[in-house]
């Protein structure tokens, strides 16, 4: 069979126009990330995905998403025959052919023929094999020029992140000279994984920082088994936003990639570039968190809702130089041990439901009755009024305390 891509082209966008021209339909190529790297020209013979791909120079998240419960790019990563896709009308997205591109077992890209007005044929087939081994040689040259920029860039990041670049003329300065925009507001994320990042590990995260359409990633880096992100809001709610991309993350390594017990956090929300530092110690400060009280902190993610634990350490710190030491909470220490009993933890649930003793009682799993009959004990044994405010604030502290010093 002649091989009609078989000469030398000066840009990716000739061969897309090459393809377009042989086959007789448009055709768009993207990146492995689903960035637009070429498109041929086209008339009335499109459809929305298409051009909305093209107006935003990558693939709506929608149509991405779409495809991954249809089945379609788990596909594309794992054969390099064509695969055909079905019209889903929800997104835009009218019959296509799709077809990766290889270099060894990595994927490299796809190429995207619109089948509106014609069905490709068997014969048509085989040439977009063809087109995608010419596409493969002009992004082999990108590649290698993108992986540079990556290095640079995490290297700058790095500098940001333990503070050894540091003025705001330095880090602006380095910001343009990156051709990269200073994030404004911004958080920085931190998504520590329970075993170490690998190769493998690290494409999927990669894959889906790229996709993402909820936030602007402006840096990203990985440290053994944390993935740690400069983010840049979208729009007027930044907490919001950074909250639903976590979420979304979370759950998109969970379903796609089967990758669970993740655990996301993020810094403080800032607008000058020189508190990136911060943020990132701040969003550490929530993974330790966290890890201390992971049933009482399931739910939170930002340092701005860590609350009274942020100033735990602080706490601490002054209770250990004092030697103080809670009377109340002594007595039900010593209580327990004598009588073998569980007062501290029902005490300990009970205000951390807010006093609620009905779902307090669900928690422990025991009778509303019992548990009204213990906080009673509790009350007399610790010399403790559950009904004043300042003493159950005290003693939960100092429960919280006892916890972090363990």
């Amino acid at each position: 069979m002649n091989d009609p891509f078989k000469y030398h082209f000066e840009r990716l966008e000739d061969v897309a126009d090459k393809i377009s021209e042989v086959l007789q339909c448009p055709i768009t190529i993207e990146d492995v990330n689903h960035r637009l790297l070429a498109y041929s020209t086209h008339d009335e013979c499109t459809d929305q995905a298409r051009i909305s791909t093209i107006i935003g120079r990558r693939v709506p998240e929608k149509v991405i998403n779409s495809l991954w419960k249809d089945g379609t790019i788990p596909k594309l990563l794992k054969t390099d025959e064509p695969v055909r896709v079905k019209q889903i009308g929800e997104v835009g997205l009218g019959n296509r052919i799709a077809i990766s591109i290889w270099k060894n077992n990595e994927v490299l890209g796809f190429i995207w023929a619109l089948e509106i007005e014609k069905h490709l044929d068997e014969h048509e087939l085989q040439l977009l094999k063809q087109a995608a081994q010419a596409v493969k040689n002009k992004m082999l040259n990108l590649q290698v020029r993108k992986t540079k920029k990556e290095e640079r860039n995490q290297e700058f990041f790095w500098k940001l992140l333990t503070g050894h670049i540091s003025t705001k003329e330095e880090i602006d300065q380095a910001f343009q000279e990156l051709t990269i925009r200073v994030p404004d507001p911004y958080t920085v994320a931190v998504f520590k994984f329970p075993d170490e990042i690998n190769e493998g590990t690290e494409k999927k995260l990669f894959y889906l920082l790229q996709t993402t359409q909820q936030v602007n990633v402006a840096l990203y880096t990985i440290d053994y088994n944390e993935l740690v992100i400069l983010l840049a809001s979208r729009g007027g709610s930044p907490l919001a936003d950074y909250k639903q991309f976590t979420a979304s993350l979370l759950h998109q390594l969970s379903e796609r990639y089967s990758i669970h017990h993740v655990m996301a956090s993020i810094g403080g929300i800032y607008q000058d570039p020189i508190f990136i530092e911060k943020s990132y110690k701040e969003a550490s400060a929530v993974l330790n968190v966290k890890k201390k009280f992971p049933l009482e902190t399931t739910d939170l993610t930002s340092f701005s809702e860590l609350g009274i634990y942020q100033y735990l350490d602080l706490l601490l710190e002054q209770r250990k130089q004092s030697s103080y030491v809670n009377y109340s909470l002594h007595k039900l220490k010593e209580y327990d041990k004598q009588h073998g009993t569980n007062l501290i933890e029902t005490l300990e649930i009970f205000l951390n439901y807010d006093s609620h003793v009905h779902d307090a009682s669900k928690a422990l799993n025991i009778h509303v009755n019992t548990l009204t009959y213990r906080l009673k004990r509790i009350s007399e044994i610790a010399e403790i009024n559950l009904k004043n405010m300042n003493q159950k604030l005290t003693i939960y502290l100092d429960l919280k305390l006892d916890r972090l010093s363990l």
